[in-house]
C-alpha cells in the first residue's frame, strides 16, 4: 500500500510522463487518484503537469470540497468528472484527463475509435467511444459521460480530449498511452489507404484471451451476447458471477435469471443506443 506521501509522488511523476510525451500543453489535464471513499488526491488548476512537485497535490472530498491545499493551489476545475467516475465506478482508483494529440484530433473530427485493428488494442480497449460535448468545469461533461462509464475503460470526450480510468494511477495513465497509440495507428493507416479490420469471430477470440488473463475493468468484451449468455447459464446453475453478470441478472425484478436469448437482445439495445 503506497503512502500518501508516495501517491503524491506518483502523480508528479506522471505529470512528467504526460507532459513530455506531448499528451498536455501547457496546463491542460490533470490527474487524481482515491485514497479512500472520502478523500482524493488530484492536481492543481493553472499549473503545467509537466512542473508539478508534491505540494502542488491537492487533497478533496468526494463531492470536490478542499480538504487540503497549500496557499496558491486550488483542486483542477474539472474534478466534477474525476468525482463521477469513481461516483458509478467504485473499482476506480484513479482517473487521467489529457489532450492527447491523435485521440483528441478524433474527438474533434467525431471519429470515436471503434474499429479493431490490432489485437492489443482490442484486447485492452475494446472500443473508446466519444462522449457527448459539455463545457469544461461545468456538470455538463459529468452528466454526458456517466452513461459509458458502466462498459468502457476509456473515452473521448467531444472537442476536447481523452479520459481514462482503473484501478491505479499507472493502469489509468498505460490506458491513456494505449488510447493514443490506437488512434495513431488508426489515423496513419486510413492515410495508407485505410486499415484492415478484424472480422467478428477473430475479435471474438480476442474478447476470450481478454477473460482467460483475468484482466480487470469494464470492457465490450463482458457485454457481448456470448458472454452473458455464458454468465446467465452460470447464475441458473448457481456459480459465482463478475458485476457484469450481477447487473444482467438484475433485469428480472421477480428474482428469475433472465434467458440468454433475453439478456442479449437487452445488451444489442444497450450498446447501440451507446453508440449512436
Amino acid at each position: 500500500m503506497q503512502t500518501e506521501a508516495e501517491l503524491k509522488q506518483q502523480i508528479c511523476d506522471i505529470g512528467k510522463r504526460i507532459y513530455n510525451r506531448n499528451m498536455v500543453a501547457a496546463n491542460d489535464g490533470n490527474i487524481s487518484v482515491k485514497l479512500n471513499d472520502h478523500e482524493f488526491l488530484c492536481t492543481p488548476t493553472g499549473v503545467s503537469k509537466g512542473f508539478m512537485t508534491p505540494e502542488y497535490i491537492c487533497k478533496v472530498d468526494e463531492k470536490g470540497n478542499v480538504l487540503e491545499a497549500n496557499p496558491g493551489f486550488r483542486p483542477s476545475s474539472e474534478i466534477k468528472m474525476h468525482m463521477r467516475v469513481y461516483e458509478k465506478r467504485p473499482d476506480v482508483g484513479s482517473v487521467v484527463h489529457a489532450h492527447p494529440v491523435y485521440a483528441t484530433s478524433f474527438a474533434i473530427a467525431g471519429i470515436p475509435l471503434k474499429q479493431p485493428i490490432m489485437p492489443e488494442a482490442v484486447i485492452s480497449l475494446g472500443e473508446v467511444p466519444i462522449a457527448e460535448y459539455g463545457t469544461p468545469s461545468t456538470m455538463e461533461i459529468p452528466d454526458n459521460i456517466e452513461k459509458y462509464l458502466p462498459y468502457y475503460d476509456a473515452l473521448l470526450l467531444e472537442s476536447h480530449g481523452a479520459l481514462t480510468y482503473s484501478k491505479d494511477l499507472l493502469s489509468a495513465y498505460m490506458k491513456m498511452e494505449s488510447v493514443e497509440f490506437y488512434a495513431q495507428l488508426l489515423y496513419q493507416s486510413k492515410m495508407l489507404g485505410g486499415p484492415k479490420e478484424f472480422d467478428h469471430e477473430t475479435v471474438l477470440k480476442l474478447y476470450e484471451i481478454r477473460r482467460q488473463m483475468g484482466m480487470t475493468g469494464r470492457h465490450p468484451a463482458d457485454f457481448t451476447p456470448e458472454a452473458l449468455a455464458a454468465k446467465s447459464a452460470a447464475a441458473a446453475q448457481g456459480l459465482p458471477q463478475t458485476e457484469a453478470g450481477q447487473a444482467s441478472g438484475s433485469i428480472n425484478n421477480k428474482g428469475h435469471q433472465p434467458s440468454p436469448e433475453l439478456v442479449a437482445e437487452i445488451t444489442r439495445k444497450v450498446l447501440e443506443a451507446l453508440q449512436n
